[in-house]
């Protein structure tokens, strides 16, 4: 278990947060206590060996809802492997990676599981294993943690 490296800060059900291990200064986050690991959209998902001899996966990664722009193609190395059942009951076999993830100001490390979100209203959902690590959240409230610039917003929205 990876021990809190603050304690109790406020988030509100959705936020936006920061990947900046790979680039991605704005992403819209659903914050959700019912799921273990964290979920990243991505696809073109592919496993390789990389020169350290370690597996390895690069996957396209569009941090807009409704746009592909800011699109990037990013290669983590592969942390583990997980079967991961959806709120419907659909049993999906996921790859997972390590992502720091900046969320109220506090960055921390995230199991993160790589998924196809297109018809998910987020590209990303925090779920337990990075609440447990000093945040708790306030259903009630949004973006506790700040909003992204308007212009990153309408990117978001497919109008940037």
């Amino acid at each position: 278990m990876i021990e809190p490296t603050h304690s109790n800060t406020i988030v509100g059900w959705r936020e936006w947060v920061s990947l900046p291990g790979i680039g991605v200064p704005w992403i819209k986050a659903k914050i959700d206590s019912g799921a273990h690991s964290s979920a990243l959209h991505a696809d073109h998902i592919e496993e390789f060996v990389g020169d350290d001899g370690n597996e390895w996966v690069r996957f396209h990664l569009k941090p807009w809802q409704n746009s592909d722009a800011d699109a990037a193609i990013v290669e983590c190395a592969i942390h583990d492997r997980r079967a991961v059942r959806s709120s419907s009951g659909h049993r999906e076999d996921r790859i997972a990676v390590l992502i720091d993830v900046e969320l109220g100001g506090h960055t921390v490390a995230a199991e993160t599981t790589l998924t196809n979100r297109d018809e998910m209203g987020f590209r990303m959902l925090v779920g337990r294993e990075v609440l447990s690590q000093g945040f708790l959240v306030d259903s009630d409230k949004s973006f506790l943690g700040g909003r992204a610039p308007r212009d990153i917003r309408r990117r978001n929205q497919g109008r940037g």
